[in-house]
């Protein structure tokens, strides 16, 4: 794949721009094991939309799975994943029945979704779940075929629940491929959101270099363009394209991270995982009350020190404003 930039993507009177996602949304509630938000006002959500009632600047895209099916986060099942061969076709996790939180079995999940002020929700996979022992990452070794089928119907359950949605796309564990990439295109998705990049130092010519895609912008949109050759992108590849977002602040992260993406003029992308404790697992970014307090803090910190300088905004407006460019 090659990657295109992004010119002139903030506005003229803007500085640096600010978005902030949250991943694994799904019906599921604390009985079920995970406050994901099946709890609604009750658990992570009514977290989420006070802290957005306390900071009306900041937006929030919701990454929603329409079929959720790990039970477990961490490999359980020992000794058949030892057998060659059947250890790549087999679930190294168990996982719940196909359709137990299907978004459109839960009205008033969707109801509470569809209500939450300046919130997007897209799409998070399908099932999150897979063979072999990357149990979360959804999309491996799938051919373009297979993923198209799968955005086909994870719209199609979207649809169904009557759930309003962007065509963004954040992939499973961050993983993504070729015909991933070619079937977003194909579908007319706007956006990708596939590397996580914590670590690496802040500079407008960083790349990333952790989790998902590798070698992309870390501060900066770009385009993705998979169908282009080892040449220069030509005006007509560029068509084939779909725009990617890189992470790179989450709970773990420092203010001083935070602010030097904004001094080298680029995008925070702020991330969060809807539970904190959940298929055995903790999550260092889950949307917890003390992690909302630090969102909240940076925010007032940027508001602060930089005023109408900042862009704050969402992946979906970002996308549409460098497509009409």
């Amino acid at each position: 794949m090659r990657y295109a930039p992004c010119r002139g993507w903030l506005p003229q009177d803007k500085r640096a721009a600010i978005c902030f996602s949250v991943d694994d949304i799904h019906p599921a509630s604390s009985q079920d094991g995970f406050d994901a938000d099946g709890d609604l006002g009750l658990g992570a959500l009514g977290r989420l939309s006070r802290l957005m009632n306390r900071q009306p600047q900041l937006r929030v895209t919701l990454f929603v799975t329409p079929d959720w099916r790990l039970d477990q986060l961490r490999p359980t099942r020992g000794l058949l994943t030892r057998i060659p061969l059947l250890r790549e076709h087999m679930h190294w996790a168990p996982l719940r029945p196909r359709g137990r939180f299907r978004v459109d079995r839960f009205p008033e999940f969707v109801a509470y979704l569809n209500a939450m002020p300046r919130a997007d929700v897209a799409l998070h996979g399908l099932s999150h779940a897979h063979a072999g022992p990357r149990i979360a990452a959804e999309f491996q070794r799938e051919s373009r075929r297979a993923c198209a089928a799968a955005l086909r119907e994870a719209r199609r359950r979207f649809e169904a629940a009557g759930l309003r949605h962007v065509l963004g796309f954040a992939p499973p564990a961050w993983n993504t491929l070729r015909a991933l990439c070619e079937a977003l295109i194909a579908a007319g998705f706007d956006y990708l959101c596939s590397a996580r990049d914590l670590a690496t130092p802040v500079s407008e010519a960083a790349l990333t270099n952790m989790r998902g895609l590798v070698g992309v912008p870390l501060i900066a949109p770009v385009w993705v363009v998979p169908n282009s050759t080892d040449g220069p992108v030509t005006r007509a590849a560029a068509r084939e394209r779909i725009m990617h977002f890189s992470t790179n602040f989450q709970a773990t992260s420092s203010l001083d991270r935070a602010l030097s993406i904004i001094d080298a003029g680029g995008l925070l992308a702020i991330k969060a995982h809807i539970f904190k404790v959940g298929g055995g697992i903790t999550m260092l970014d889950g949307l917890d009350l003390e992690y909302c307090a630090y969102i909240e803090s940076v925010c007032r910190h940027i508001s602060s020190r930089y005023g109408e300088g900042i862009w704050w905004t969402s992946f979906a407006e970002f996308s549409r404003r460098c497509r009409m460019r």
